[in-house]
């Protein structure tokens, strides 16, 4: 990948697919932080601010708030997603520096708009604020930095706010997680790469880990909101046993067989989980497309004729010839979920975690379901 411009610049395009990467919430935070403990030093708010992400790229970052005061200082960058349609794009970033005494080290407070950790699982204790461990370590090495530049102690206190983190916060995975109050501070890299899957992955890895520590024995892996309603109405299952899968099963399955649970439940459409059905771990349409022949071979199994067998083969979508099967009797939704059990018992390669499918319409009506089954 092309190191990305300075922000306010012109900005590298990814290789491959002309899209323009971003700048996660971290690197805003680490920006607005260096700019902010830099003006408490020197009486003058660097802009653009140079800082260094933890891969090496060295991104300058235009200021859009300044304010300095008796022993603080704020400083403000709008973060910049590229092409990525992360919630979080044109969000104002602030970071408010205050000098502690010697030997205080860094500490970080959320301010409006960040969120606090209430629930155990994620990689920061109930209480703190949810600002990531990599974005903290980046934060503090260059606080660090510029203290030995300008002669400071590096004692500070760190508050970093979002504009309306609070708001956008509900269109992310954080109440569900238990991150009230508003956003998280999070980037490893400090580069958003647009349509990434890593941040989806990483979500529901930390979704795995909250259902656990809150003892949570049957978990449910979703490819929608239809999904997580049906498996409420079917099993009851609390807020934080769902687990928004998308169209991620293979990285549900992976993390479950190393952190297992008693139970797992997938739930989806038809079609994805024929997609599963056929060996696919990726459901997306642009990953893996429905198998007609293979769908028209389970209808064999199940009892199809030629006739019917070659009509599935020929619909023109899953759908269609899931109710093809229905009209001659073939439970087609079953064997689909019966056969995507099966493959995500191989994914689990015997870990002691009980799975059943359940295949869903549009309208969340159950069309196939498969009995539970363990290793």
């Amino acid at each position: 990948m092309s190191e990305p411009a300075p922000v306010g610049g012109r900005s590298a395009q990814l290789k491959h697919t002309g899209l323009r990467p971003g700048w996660t919430t971290g690197a805003c935070a680490t920006a607005a932080t260096t700019a902010a403990y830099t003006a408490l030093l020197t009486g003058d708010f660097p802009d653009p601010v140079t800082i260094t992400l933890p891969k090496g790229q060295r991104p300058a970052f235009a200021l859009a708030v300044e304010e300095l005061a008796d022993g603080h200082a704020t400083a403000g960058v709008v973060k910049d997603a590229g092409d990525d349609p992360d919630v979080t794009h044109g969000a104002l970033v602030r970071a408010t520096v205050r000098i502690l005494p010697a030997g205080s080290g860094v500490v970080f407070r959320a301010g409006p708009g960040v969120g606090t950790v209430t629930r155990p699982g994620l990689p920061l204790d109930v209480g703190e604020p949810a600002i990531n461990p990599v974005p903290r370590q980046m934060m503090r090495d260059h606080v660090m930095e510029a203290a030995a530049r300008y002669g400071g102690s590096g004692d500070v206190e760190i508050t970093v706010s979002v504009d309306h983190g609070e708001e956008i916060a509900r269109s992310t995975w954080n109440p569900r997680l238990g991150i009230l109050g508003g956003l998280s501070v999070l980037g490893t890299t400090g580069i958003v790469v647009p349509y990434s899957c890593s941040a989806w992955i990483d979500s529901i890895r930390r979704g795995v880990d909250v259902a656990r520590a809150a003892g949570r024995t049957h978990l449910a892996g979703c490819t929608g909101s239809t999904s997580e309603k049906t498996v409420v109405a079917l099993y009851g299952l609390p807020e934080d046993a769902l687990l928004d899968m998308g169209d991620f099963a293979g990285a549900v399955l992976k993390y479950v067989r190393r952190h297992p649970v008693d139970r797992l439940t997938v739930c989806g459409g038809f079609a994805k989980l024929s997609k599963l059905a056929a060996g696919h771990m990726d459901l997306h349409s642009a990953r893996s497309q429905v198998d007609k022949g293979f769908l028209a071979e389970l209808a064999r199994r199940g009892g199809a004729d030629g006739t019917l067998a070659a009509e599935v083969a020929a619909a023109n979508t899953g759908l269609a010839a899931l109710q093809s099967c229905a009209a001659h009797g073939v439970p087609l939704g079953d064997l689909v979920a019966v056969t995507a059990r099966d493959q995500a018992l191989e994914v689990l390669r015997g870990a002691p975690v009980t799975v059943d499918v359940v295949c869903v319409d549009r309208a969340g009506t159950v069309v196939g379901r498969s009995a539970p089954k363990g290793p």
